[in-house]
């Protein structure tokens, strides 16, 4: 299995504009894709100083399953244009982790 980690950030202004989007939009726009070997994605969200950081991970079966998501240069960030016009900054590269290890209660 394969972790996919990605970082953004918008002002405190955005935020909820920003969530909103990844719910309601670009989120069901990724299962509406069907792509074989896509699990599931998490969303966290924390103020900091003076801007809101978002993470997002995604769970692939395998780095064949990241590369259906996200093309074969698969550590390239997938940010749609509505959410590049709400970020302030965000990774241009996502990070790539095989899961050794996944413990249930």
């Amino acid at each position: 299995m394969i972790g996919r980690i990605w970082h953004g950030y918008t002002t405190f202004e955005n935020a909820d504009a920003y969530e909103n989007l990844l719910k309601e939009e670009i989120f069901l726009g990724i299962r509406g894709r069907n792509i074989p070997g896509f699990q599931e994605i998490q969303l966290f969200r924390r103020p900091l100083e003076s801007e809101v950081e978002f993470i997002t991970i995604m769970w692939f079966d395998s780095i064949e399953s990241v590369k259906a998501f996200a093309g074969d240069d698969y550590e390239t960030a997938v940010v749609p244009p509505k959410a590049r016009a709400i970020l302030s900054r965000f990774d241009e590269r996502s990070q790539h982790y095989e899961v050794k290890e996944r413990l249930s209660a």
